[in-house]
């Protein structure tokens, strides 16, 4: 039983009664929890009878362990009478606790904020051109070319755009560094691999030609380098010149099962189109959705975006791991804090936040709902990409991720009416922004959308002190 008071700031006060008869069962349970801990004369450790030890150590002896096994179900059930939805942990405080009497027990908690819904239909919204050209389709093919190419050496003079081969040996004020020496580097001269002024000053020197480099390492340039003068022994041990294969019909079956490089082309642009209409679909999502969002008023407790940004926070690290580099790490060679970092995402984070409440809302407002073959579709399509069966990859879900993919299913459900009731419109040229601009952005925003279960089943390297950028 429990009783409900609003608050201010979308916060609320719960006032809520255990029975004595629960408590009681508690205690009994909390006893034979935690009996070992308590040292009674006459008595093997964890052996005493309660009364023994509720006499010596007094009658509340059990209360506290107790009272952490009830108040959960109890807050959660008066969170239910009351249909109210917590998005923070409560503050809690014990008013009443007796065994004869039971509990009372106050619980102040952060809600879910109301959301005041704005127009979400017959949006406009500009549409965009994702038309994939003959330009476009060639230069995917050139891309092909140049991860077929090969090198061969020659004998003269490095010239910009060559391919070398060379060791080198750094120092700085008369000492080799930790990540200056290399053998047999591969280095494109003009690509800005190494630090400014390395690459320019091999330029004419011959295969088997040694040299010392002086160069200069950036400002920016990570601790102890920075700003430090140094000399780099080089020897040119081969130049190369790129070779691209000819682009016919023997290079399309090279890299492909095509006969024919009009048929490679064909392959080609069909599946350029298939990801440009994902694209433009996107796009088109994106707008409508913030569009709809700007429309909505809603007051965000801090706790959300402060969790959000703990998301982002979790994500960017993963990412970084996959490159060998910790967060802590990019925070130290980016010069910023942890804070810092945190607080740079804090835009987005609230944005995301307004975003998916806006989303749930409107899924409210319409009677969205998830059926169980609507379920069934979404744990066919994640077991499709975790390569188990539907019934291996169902039978691997939680009751948390069974709800997580129903909230899924809802909200693309709300998704697709705001989208599908867009109203297209025109733009003059010049106000369209650029394609390649539009493409990358529905291209991130359809990596973030990727949805993944609630719980998923679920090497850091030092960075060289060598002459690279």
């Amino acid at each position: 039983m429990a009783t409900f008071e609003k608050l201010d700031n979308n916060r609320a006060k719960l006032t809520i009664t255990v029975s004595p008869e629960a408590f009681g069962t508690a205690v009994q349970k909390a006893y034979q929890k935690t009996a070992n801990r308590y040292n009674v004369p006459g008595f093997r450790k964890g052996k005493a009878p309660r009364k023994v030890i509720e006499n010596m150590y007094g009658e509340g002896a059990f209360y506290e362990e107790a009272f952490e096994l009830v108040w959960g179900e109890a807050y959660d059930a008066a969170l239910a009478e009351h249909e109210l939805t917590a998005v923070d942990k409560p503050s809690l405080d014990i008013t009443t606790i007796d065994a004869a009497e039971g509990v009372v027990f106050t619980a102040q908690v952060q809600l879910k904020p109301e959301v005041t819904l704005g127009a979400y239909k017959k949006i406009e919204v500009p549409e965009p051109d994702f038309a994939v050209t003959d330009d476009e389709v060639m230069a995917e093919i050139e891309k092909e070319r140049e991860k077929n190419a090969r090198f061969i050496e020659v004998d003269r003079a490095v010239e910009n755009g060559d391919r070398v081969i060379l060791d080198y040996s750094g120092s700085a004020d008369g000492e080799k560094f930790e990540g200056g020496t290399a053998e047999d580097q591969l280095l494109v001269i003009g690509s800005g691999t190494f630090i400014p002024g390395f690459e320019e000053q091999l330029i004419g020197m011959k295969a088997g030609e040694e040299r010392d480099i002086s160069v200069k390492f950036p400002d920016d340039y990570s601790a102890p380098l920075a700003g430090k003068d140094a000399v780099f022994a080089v020897k040119i041990k081969a130049v190369q010149i790129k070779e691209l294969p000819a682009l016919d019909d023997e290079f399309a079956k090279d890299i492909s099962d095509f006969d024919t490089l009009e048929a490679l082309k064909a392959d080609k642009k069909a599946k350029m189109d298939e990801k440009a209409a994902k694209n433009r679909q996107t796009a088109i999502e994106n707008i409508a959705l913030q569009r709809a969002a700007d429309n909505a008023i809603v007051d965000i407790p801090d706790v959300m975006v402060e969790r959000q940004i703990n998301h982002m926070m979790r994500d960017i690290a993963y990412q970084l791991s996959m490159s060998g580099l910790s967060l802590e790490d990019y925070v130290k060679y980016t010069g910023t804090d942890m804070n810092g970092l945190k607080e740079s995402y804090r835009a987005e984070a609230l944005a995301r936040v307004k975003m998916q409440l806006v989303v749930e809302a409107i899924g409210e407002k319409e009677g969205v709902s998830c059926t169980e073959d609507d379920l069934k579709a979404i744990i066919a399509e994640y077991a499709d990409g975790s390569g188990k069966s539907a019934e291996e990859f169902e039978q691997s879900l939680s009751d948390d991720d069974r709800e997580y993919l129903s909230d899924n299913v809802i909200a693309r459900k709300a998704v697709k009416i705001v989208t599908d009731n867009a109203v297209l419109v025109k733009e003059d040229a010049e106000k369209k922004p650029a394609k390649k601009a539009a493409e990358k952005k529905a291209d991130a925003a359809e990596g973030e959308a990727a949805d993944k279960p609630a719980k998923k089943p679920a090497k850091k390297t030092e960075a060289k002190a060598e002459p690279k950028a």
